[in-house]
């Protein structure tokens, strides 16, 4: 349904001979662009270890996003809450919030220092593809437990902790971020602690999650805003949506379930060109699943070169976020848009766009934003942000 609000979503890609210095000059101008088209947040990933990615912390990422942007809300999809302590993710908050007050999406993730869990199911065999009732692809699922024996990954998770060094069990972690917001933080021994910055900043907390697993549930049991990643994993974008609804419980904050669903996208003028500059993402993805990790975004004629001598197998393994991928006219898309919407009655949409050119990259955001303004109607603006 046009008129719910449209996020963005930045992983900071580096593409092909550029560097991290530019890919960071891009991400903020694209912040700046999207203000300016009225997007209604704009979210910076964590990723580590990857050569084509330059988003490594979203705080400090957001932190100079948000000096340069006025209105647009800002935060991390998501801070990878397993190499990371509550009381320094409550912090780093707290520093940003106390400049940019009441702009700040805490976005939150299980990942970094800990292992890939099992599949969803756990560990029966994928469910077989299908499409929704009104035609959205809910593809194979893929298992990233088959990345935790890789040694670029166990590398990752060594070097992301200390010696020695375990990561907090989740809920409590959890549970300890809130409490330090909320200023109600008690040891077991009764002793308080208040953390200054941060404690009583407005921030709105956000879990993000690809199944139907402890994230979900956490989310709902916490009466938080919530983010499927369809964008990930879209196997498991409805089973994530309906765990988290199901564990909802109303909040001080939230009376209903809040959900956002990301989507990969790239928009150009027409379909063809639109395919053209997505052609890139196959081998990108390839690097990440393979556990090699992100490789430099690659431009249509060297993806093309890269792909050359695939085998079944190369296919196979990126088929699912390939074809579950947002690639055409702004109208083709944004059709695809509505679809995902309605499939899971999301209250918001988080785009994420990589292409090689970064003109092209502003351009495919600009696109959209205009077609889904055109089927908006009137401009309208919510608690959120404002409505593109």
């Amino acid at each position: 349904m046009p008129g719910i609000p449209l996020g963005v979503l930045d992983l900071v890609p580096i593409p092909s001979g550029s560097t991290a210095a530019g890919a960071l000059r891009a991400s903020i101008d694209l912040a700046r662009q999207a203000e300016r088209l009225g997007y209604a947040r704009y979210w910076f990933a964590e990723h580590h270890l990857n050569p084509g990615v330059a988003g490594t912390s979203p705080a400090v990422v957001l932190a100079l996003t948000a000096a340069a942007t006025a209105t647009i809300r800002l935060g991390s999809g998501a801070v990878q809450l397993g190499h990371r302590t509550a009381l320094s993710t409550v912090e780093e908050f707290g520093l940003i919030d106390a400049l940019h007050p009441g702009r700040l999406d805490l976005g939150l993730g299980r990942s970094g220092g800990r292992p890939p869990g099992p599949p969803a199911g756990d560990g029966a065999p994928p469910a077989p593809g299908h499409r929704t009732g009104n035609g959205l692809l809910i593809p194979p699922g893929f298992s990233f437990a088959s990345l935790a024996g890789h040694p670029r990954v166990a590398l990752a998770q060594r070097l992301l902790l200390l010696p020695g060094a375990r990561s907090q069990d989740y809920d409590d972690q959890l549970g300890d971020i809130l409490a330090l917001l909320r200023g109600s933080y008690r040891a077991p021994d009764g002793t308080e602690a208040h953390a200054v910055p941060g404690e009583g900043a407005d921030v709105q907390v956000w879990i993000l999650g690809s199944s139907a697993g402890q994230s979900a549930r956490a989310a709902g049991r916490e009466g938080l805003r919530f983010t499927a990643n369809y964008h990930v994993a879209p196997a498991g974008v409805l089973e994530a949506a309906e765990a988290y609804r199901a564990a909802f419980t109303p909040s001080d904050e939230l009376e209903r379930p809040y959900l956002s669903v990301s989507a990969d996208v790239v928009v150009a003028e027409d379909d063809a060109s639109a395919r053209e500059l997505a052609t890139g993402y196959a081998p990108w993805v390839h690097g990440i699943r393979t556990g090699a990790g992100a490789i430099p975004y690659p431009t249509p004629a060297e993806a093309r070169e890269l792909t050359s001598g695939w085998t079944e197998a190369d296919h196979a393994l990126v088929a699912d976020r390939i074809d579950t991928r947002f690639v055409g006219s702004a109208r083709t898309v944004a059709d695809h848009l509505e679809r995902l919407r309605e499939a899971t009655d999301a209250d918001e949409l988080l785009i994420t766009t990589i292409t090689h050119g970064h003109a092209d990259r502003v351009r495919s955001y600009r696109l959209l934003a205009e077609e889904w303004r055109r089927r908006t109607p009137a401009r309208s603006t919510t608690k959120t942000g404002t409505t593109v």
